[in-house]
């Protein structure tokens, strides 16, 4: 099991990077510590792979354009795949555990009958975003149980892999059954959705220039009034919030993995100069630039 601290995100887009997912066996099971992150929250993005999770300790917010959803310890869910997403951790040590697969993994191939019949309709399912379970619900206790058990198999056990795949099989024809209320949008939300990530694409490629409305509007082949909107109604947010945020984002990684002098790091992230970058990051993450890549950099150590 992988200890996870950070993601990484692909070149040009919002969509995470999985750089341990082997093409043979596409799965990675994921010990997470929200409290290790640069800012306690992971941001804005997606990934073709389902994520399955449990919370062993604390609370942790997801939201989806759709909105939040709080999970506290001892509940767990899914997120479908390709769904934007961020999370957000409570006062308390959070731990959560993960388990990421690509959905071809218990479908045995994209023209099988368990693709067709099992797989693609939850995938393709708008409503379902995120499935939440909780140990008050039998149904969903049995689910949770069997999430957990499948982090007790060992790699070193004979037949490893195909015992993990029967167990996410199980997991995933109980959630497909779980998912059964949800109802369809007509692709209204599809069209959105994609333009929202055609829009973040567009920041995550020049966060270090600077971005009028109307260029991350015509990014995504959509006005300013829309693009108010979907960010309004999708991401709780107003254009101008997630360019800071994703520029922020950028300084702290500079801050914490490069060795680029701090009064370059505003420009380079398109903050503008050391006084108004060091006043904006204090504001936002509580202490100066130069203090954040100390305790960074001395964690690593």
């Amino acid at each position: 099991m992988k200890l996870i601290r950070s993601i990484k995100l692909n070149s040009g887009s919002k969509e995470e990077l999985l750089p341990n997912i082997a093409p043979d066996f596409p799965y990675i099971a994921s010990r997470v510590e929200l409290d290790q992150y640069m800012g306690k929250f992971v941001p804005w993005h997606w990934h073709n792979a389902v994520e399955v999770f449990y919370i062993e300790s604390g609370a942790l917010e997801y939201y989806t354009p759709k909105g939040r959803t709080l999970f506290p310890a001892g509940t767990g869910g899914m997120v479908n795949s390709n769904v934007l997403h961020m999370t957000k951790k409570g006062m308390e040590h959070t731990v959560s555990f993960l388990h990421i697969f690509e959905p071809s993994l218990i479908a045995g191939g994209l023209s099988s009958r368990i693709w067709q019949k099992y797989v693609v309709p939850l995938i393709t399912n708008t409503q379902a975003e995120i499935i939440a379970l909780s140990p008050d619900v039998a149904e969903q206790r049995e689910v949770l149980d069997r999430i957990c058990g499948a982090f007790e198999l060992s790699e070193n056990d004979f037949g490893y892999e195909m015992d993990l795949r029967n167990a996410l099989s199980d997991i995933w024809v109980r959630m497909f059954e779980l998912s059964g209320p949800f109802l369809e949008e007509n692709g209204l939300y599809d069209r959105v959705n994609n333009k929202i990530k055609l829009m973040m694409t567009y920041v995550h490629e020049n966060y270090d220039k600077k971005i009028t409305i109307g260029d991350l509007a015509a990014s995504a082949f959509t006005s300013e009034r829309e693009c108010f909107r979907m960010f309004h109604d999708y991401l709780r947010t107003t254009p101008a919030k997630y360019i800071k945020s994703c520029r922020l984002q950028m300084a702290c990684n500079m801050l914490a993995r490069g060795q680029e002098p701090v009064t370059s790091i505003g420009h380079l992230c398109g903050l503008g100069s050391s006084s108004y970058f060091g006043k904006t990051f204090r504001e936002s993450m509580g202490c100066t630039p130069l203090e954040y890549r100390r305790k960074w950099q001395d964690n690593d150590r």
